[in-house]
């Protein structure tokens, strides 16, 4: 199976910042993990962002003080720890509602570079009505608390973002192939740097936007960094499988899986893609229980979230992966409860448990992300 894991602050539970509230903005903070994770062999980190603040709500702002605000930048961080490790995938998120489409290409491809071909993205919709605040050039709808109790009313409400959102990753995936893998000569002899017939405009008219082109960043050493989102409702399987290589999905249980799966099947087939299926879980590991109980009362109330919650045995939580996994998962996104402790039970009892199970890999036998996932390095689309 693959395994990767989910960077968020301090991690996915609240009140998990006490124990390293002085690191969070560090850099050291954020290499360390990303090492932690290259030592288990796991395939690729995604690290969070966003346009807003965090909130205890998923779809308006607050004004509390007892959890972390404020984050730093998902792509800077990658960028980052590139060349301080080796081997692991890194997929920072971005914005597609307000970010423009070409400088979200260039530092993608950038990172992809630096990294010597272990870059993916996660291109993510604002969803928050107050983010586009921060930019005074449009609005966004404003779910309403009815909304969020259901995923797809949210996703009814959030569809045209993701007809966009189509169209960004479209025009990403153009420019990242608006360089030909040899227009690079580089020849001191004859005085040329490139061959100007192998970068082509990507003309691009759509709706929302029109980008000429090219860009300004060679090709990727991948062609194609790996593309990956989240999916929780049919609108946002529809766009996992029109431009995705890899989905995040949020079964609650065994039985969820297999009719989320039928739905992200039916999805593909309209698209003819093929798309990577993870599942995603909150983890909270001990070999005692009690720990997550303990954050909750820290917090004032019991931690939920949009996937599942195990709270468990590094053992156990091997049984659930194997399991689950049989039932047509093609892998994991573990979000550690709390950094680094779960990050730790991660790489240093699950990840030898999976091993000793023979499912999981021992060493890394490739150099690229697209390598990790098995996909092949896909040829350059000619722009249209």
């Amino acid at each position: 199976m693959h395994l990767a894991v989910a960077l968020d602050g301090a991690g996915w539970h609240p009140a998990a910042w006490r124990s390293r509230a002085g690191d969070l903005f560090s850099a050291g903070y954020w290499l360390d993990l990303v090492l932690e994770a290259e030592r288990g062999r796991l395939d690729f980190v995604t690290i969070e962002d966003g346009l807003g603040l965090q909130t205890a709500q998923f779809h308006r702002p607050d004004d509390r003080t007892d959890q972390v605000r404020g984050r730093l930048d998902a792509v800077l961080v990658a960028a980052f720890v590139a060349p301080l490790t080796t081997h692991i995938g890194l997929v920072p998120t971005t914005d597609v509602t307000h970010t423009e489409p070409f400088h979200v290409a260039t530092g993608i491809a950038t990172l992809d570079h630096a990294s010597n071909g272990r870059a993916g993205w996660r291109p993510q919709i604002a969803s928050r009505a107050a983010d586009a605040s921060h930019f005074g050039r449009r609005t966004t709808p404003q779910l309403t608390d009815t909304d969020v109790l259901d995923s797809e009313s949210i996703a009814r409400r959030m569809r045209p973002l993701f007809v966009e959102a189509v169209d960004v990753v479209e025009v990403v995936r153009r420019l990242w192939d608006s360089w030909a893998d040899d227009a690079e000569i580089r020849d001191v002899a004859t005085g040329r740097f490139i061959d100007a017939d192998r970068v082509r405009h990507i003309d691009f008219v759509g709706e929302h936007f029109s980008v000429q082109g090219p860009a300004i960043t060679p090709r990727p050493p991948q062609g194609q960094p790996v593309v990956a989102s989240l999916a929780h409702a049919s609108t946002p399987f529809e766009f996992a499988a029109a431009c995705s290589d890899v989905v995040f999905l949020t079964p609650h249980d065994g039985a969820g899986i297999s009719r989320i799966l039928t739905q992200v099947d039916d999805a593909v087939a309209r698209f003819g893609r093929p798309l990577l299926r993870f599942a995603d879980l909150v983890v909270f590991l001990d070999d005692t229980p009690g720990r997550k109980a303990r954050l909750d009362a820290l917090s004032g109330t019991e931690f939920t979230s949009d996937a599942a919650v195990f709270a468990g045995t590094p053992a156990a939580l091997a049984d659930l992966l194997v399991s689950w996994h049989a039932a047509g998962l093609d892998g994991f996104r573990l979000r550690p409860g709390a950094l680094p402790h779960d990050l730790h039970a991660i790489t240093r009892a699950v990840v030898p448990e999976l091993q000793r199970r023979g499912a999981f890999r021992t060493s890394y036998d490739a150099t690229t992300l697209r390598g990790h996932l098995r996909l092949p390095r896909p040829d350059r689309r000619l722009p249209i």
